[in-house]
């Protein structure tokens, strides 16, 4: 009985026992889970301040990294450009000589342009740079301190502007091909009125239309979708360049005419000579580039960049030695199309080496602008006529364009926009609003007074309309334009982007 009441308490035993050493292991599991997840949240943090060290060293790293490394390298090449530049000329770069002028301006315009590029808003479209660059020269032409110590020659000034001048005609002649002639030519032969307004509204327009402020605007719409059925800003990229073309060259046929001191008559055959000369030497030029240097050769892009581009620069300043004044111009455009048209997807490599002599050629001439202007030589009510005459300029330009495009079939908003687009000025102002001064200085100092007044509506032409208008593009784009998904689209914009 004993033992069989034993055996039967022994089972009721183990299930106690069982249950007394759970019980008694379940806060030790507990603890080493504790334990161990104490043990990783020490590991993370750990980790975490592992990866944090090196963030801190790199930012108090010596020598310095990132931005301030690239500051303090480009800071030391403008220096050693600077002593280079004394070696060879001694005293020119000098407080008081035209290459420290020059060198000043350029620096200024610089940092003008890279702060202003720099500076975002939340909301609102960026600026374009080539304001910075503006108010760095005229800072420098009216600070007291700067202005008593930076001159430059007025050959040097004229001979960077008409290379500035070539640049720009040079990138809008690349810029053309049978593609977007034939769009621009679709959209002015659904207008009734296109031919008949098209030549008359773009030569006696004031100021042509930027491509470095139109183009850049329209090409983030682009990359956006907006536009993209109806090709707005592709148009508008490719239209860009034909106004700048047609407003150079009618821009020289009038200064000839102005500054000549023969009759009508005379004046009229010269300038049909300056245009016949200068297309007759842009095809004999055009087709030898599309032969030379051949396929076959290395180095293929930079030779012919080189070559296209001395050639330009030496038919502009060369025609103005012998007196085409207008020849030279139209030389680089027809020159350049003509051998664009042969490069086919090549044209682009030369094209971005000619953009990069523009980079270097921008600063300077808008930071020269910027200079030809001084708030005390200026008349009391000359800003006022200035800003009206702009007005006024401003409201034909943009009148007129709505009428062209009223019937190429875009609708109401879409036609509102296009009109406005045109708005920027910049580029080509920077270039022919010195131009009648340098030319009144030199052959007709009469009529320097009215030139200064030329120069004055340049200035105020980039200082208010260049802003303004890329403000406009960029807010009323998406809001009146069509937007398309930009993953569905397939458009090559890589020739046009380089205007």
């Amino acid at each position: 009985m004993l033992k069989e009441f034993m055996y039967a308490t022994d089972p009721k035993n183990e299930h106690l026992e069982d249950k007394n050493m759970q019980s008694s292991t379940t806060p030790q599991i507990l603890k080493a889970s504790d334990t161990n997840e104490h043990e990783e949240t020490k590991e993370t943090v750990l980790s975490k301040t592992e990866e944090t060290k090196p963030q801190m060293e790199k930012k108090c790293s010596c020598p310095p990294q990132g931005t301030l490394n690239e500051t303090i390298t480009n800071g030391a090449i403008l220096f050693m450009v600077w002593c280079v530049t004394w070696s060879f000329s001694g005293p020119e770069v000098l407080p008081g000589g035209s290459l420290f002028g020059l060198l000043i301006i350029f620096y200024g315009a610089v940092i003008g342009g890279k702060l202003l590029e720099n500076i975002r808003i939340p909301s609102v479209p960026q600026l374009p740079p080539v304001l910075g660059m503006l108010l760095a020269g005229f800072t420098v032409r009216n600070v007291p301190f700067l202005s008593d110590h930076v001159c430059i020659s007025s050959t040097m000034s004229s001979t960077l502007r008409n290379t500035a001048l070539t640049i720009i005609l040079l990138q809008a002649g690349l810029g053309l091909d049978p593609q977007t002639a034939a769009m621009l030519r679709a959209a002015l032969q659904r207008s009734p009125h296109g031919k008949r307004l098209n030549l008359s509204t773009a030569i006696f327009v004031v100021s042509a239309v930027s491509p470095a402020v139109v183009v850049p605007s329209m090409l983030r719409l682009q990359e956006k979708g907006y536009g993209f059925e109806k090709g707005i800003p592709t148009l508008l990229i490719a239209a860009s360049s034909l106004d700048d073309i047609v407003a150079i060259s009618g821009f020289n046929t009038c200064l000839s005419i102005v500054f000549s001191s023969g009759g009508v008559l005379s004046n009229l055959l010269s300038a049909f000579r300056d245009v016949l000369v200068g297309v007759l030497v842009g095809i004999v030029l055009g087709m030898f580039t599309r032969y030379f240097p051949s396929r076959d050769q290395g180095e293929l892009a930079v030779k012919r960049a080189f070559l296209i581009l001395s050639m330009c620069v030496s038919a502009v300043l060369g025609s103005h030695r012998i007196g085409l004044h207008t020849a030279g111009g139209l030389c680089t455009v027809v020159l350049s199309f003509i051998a664009g048209t042969s490069w086919s997807k090549e044209k682009i490599r030369v094209q971005k080496i000619i953009q990069t002599a523009w980079n270097i050629f921008q600063p300077l001439l808008f930071g020269l602008v910027g200079a030809e202007v001084s708030v005390t030589s200026l008349k009391s009510n000359a800003i006022g006529i200035c800003v009206v005459t702009l007005s006024l300029a401003l409201l034909v330009r943009i009148s007129f364009t709505f009428v062209l495009m009223s019937f190429a079939g875009f609708n109401f908003k879409e036609k509102i926009f296009i009109a406005l687009s045109w708005m920027p000025k910049a580029t080509v102002q920077a270039v022919l609003g010195p131009l009648a001064l340098e030319r009144a200085r030199i052959s007709a100092p009469h009529l320097e007074p009215y030139s200064k007044d030329v120069m004055t509506i340049a200035f105020l032409a980039i200082l208010i309309a260049a802003p303004n208008g890329a403000l406009i593009i960029g807010i009323l784009g998406p809001k009146v334009l069509t937007r398309h998904d930009p993953n569905k689209m397939k458009v090559e914009l890589a020739g046009l982007e380089l205007h």
